[in-house]
């Protein structure tokens, strides 16, 4: 038997905060018919964005992350406003972030970052052709140093960890499961070549 959607009986919006509100979902389960208590965290939809120039180089950039007091290698993302389309903030987030703009970007999907606890997407794009178009516009929060490395090099820096972000990791595997025709990598003693 497949499981059956909840019956919503309330819901309340706690508290917001700037990128999140906290919101309380009171829900009937279809197989007991006891009510529970859900906590969710809603939030604008997220982009993410592979860019990758000419030469075949992706654009990373490595930054602080409060939540897990680190320094992380991450692609460019960030939140969708209100007044953007996601392609928008993707090619806005991409400048701010790194200075760089693409010739053409493609959207390679979206997943739900957790859907446990949160009720937003995160929509990830490949913004090809990238060429350098000025500075970083970095906001009063961000701290971001941009790097360029090999595409062939991103398989490694995944399996030796050093590219941890799940999104992050979610938006190379679509990419590498959309575009692996005419990729090669190694992973450790493997060679991989693209069909």
């Amino acid at each position: 038997m497949y499981p059956k959607p909840w019956n919503v009986i309330s819901s309340t919006r706690n508290r917001a905060y700037r990128v999140f509100s906290l919101r309380t979902d009171r829900a009937i389960s279809p197989r007991t018919g006891k009510e529970h208590d859900f906590f969710i965290l809603e939030s604008s939809p997220w982009v993410n964005v592979i860019p990758l120039t000419p030469e075949q180089e992706v654009v990373l950039v490595r930054q602080y992350r409060h939540g897990t007091r680190n320094v992380t290698l991450e692609i460019p993302g960030g939140l969708v406003e209100q007044s953007d389309t996601p392609e928008q903030a993707a090619r806005r987030e991409l400048f701010e972030e790194t200075g760089y703009r693409p010739l053409e970007t493609f959207s390679l999907g979206a997943v739900h970052p957790n859907p446990a606890i949160q009720n937003n997407e995160c929509h990830t794009f490949l913004a090809k052709d990238v060429f350098l178009a000025g500075g970083q516009q970095q906001d009063e929060r961000e701290d971001i140093e941009v790097l360029l490395r090999p595409l062939s090099a991103i398989p490694g820096l995944i399996s030796e960890g050093k590219i941890t972000h799940s999104l992050v990791l979610a938006a190379f595997y679509r990419f590498f499961m959309e575009y692996r025709s005419g990729f090669s990598w190694t992973l450790g003693d493997v060679s991989v070549q693209g069909a």
